[in-house]
């Protein structure tokens, strides 16, 4: 049986606040990462998350996690790592792979998934509201990815979008484990993301050899991710997840994906046609019929 947090006592303005917060620092991310496009994928995971580690680490304190059964001991000290770094390093490898708009677009698609786990999990069955709630959103975001008529896609920039995916995967599921969590994840998101740095280290120092410094670029990018998309923005939606309505909080992230559409046209890495104010439209509409 799955944890179900208590009713709700706060206002649902602070979690809808706290929840705009992380889907603001959300939509700064693919941008960030396409600044550090030279800096090796892995090697700027594992510096994003040591910033994001530095960043939470006035929200540390003791959580007894030793009460909890060894399954969630073995998820929450293992199985949250290896999430958050399959999240971060998926997402900035496949950005190196496919086109980074559309590849940050398919990334920022996690919360259909996780609307749908949520119901899962507390009723046992998907709601019919939340499921066409969640696919007219989801239909949003999908049709700033409609291709050209007279393209098509390579190899590698299906690698790219695979990986996208896989990212996505990963988010919806680390928000699943924050919500069913029996102790709060917040204080142990320091801790949690220096082992997932130091998985990253490891990582690229294998598979990468990266055994020099880093450029003052990528400390810098680097330090912008994990503080903001990685750091406080992280702390900010276990807040909203633990204080506010599942389905509002959810559906709330639908709009990531038109904040960073729109970020990466004002910097000019991407074009503005019809399917951006269309996209806008249902993810709106999507929202609107998630929350109720």
């Amino acid at each position: 049986m799955h944890h179900v947090n208590p009713l709700v006592v706060f206002p649902r303005s602070y979690s809808v606040g706290a929840a705009l917060v992380a889907v603001m620092l959300w939509s700064v991310a693919p941008l960030l990462a396409d600044y550090a496009r030279a800096t090796p994928p892995l090697q700027l995971t594992a510096l994003t998350l040591l910033a994001g580690a530095l960043a939470t680490l006035p929200l540390s304190r003791r959580v007894n996690v030793a009460t909890c059964g060894r399954v969630w001991q073995l998820s929450i000290w293992l199985g949250i790592p290896l999430l958050i770094i399959g999240a971060v390093s998926t997402y900035f490898i496949g950005m190196r792979l496919a086109p980074a708009a559309e590849a940050a677009l398919i990334t920022y698609t996690w919360p259909v998934l996780f609307v749908l786990l949520s119901q899962w999990s507390r009723f046992g069955r998907l709601r019919m509201g939340g499921l066409v709630g969640a696919l007219i959103a989801f239909a949003g975001a999908a049709v700033l990815l409609i291709p050209q008529a007279s393209g098509g896609g390579t190899d590698t920039a299906l690698t790219g979008y695979a990986l996208a995916l896989l990212a996505a995967c990963c988010w919806a599921l680390y928000s699943w484990l924050s919500q069913v969590a029996p102790v709060p994840l917040t204080p142990l998101l320091p801790r949690l993301l220096l082992m997932a740095c130091v998985m990253a280290a490891a990582a690229s120092a294998i598979l990468e050899g990266q055994l020099a410094l880093p450029s003052s670029e990528a400390v810098l990018t680097g330090m912008a991710l994990g503080l903001g998309p990685y750091g406080i923005a992280m702390v900010a939606w276990d807040k909203a997840l633990r204080w506010g309505h599942t389905s509002l909080v959810g559906s709330l992230a639908y709009g990531v994906p038109i904040l960073a559409a729109l970020l990466l046209v004002l910097a000019g890495m991407s074009t503005l046609d019809w399917r951006l104010p269309m996209a806008a439209l249902l993810v709106v509409v999507g929202c609107l019929k998630a929350s109720r």
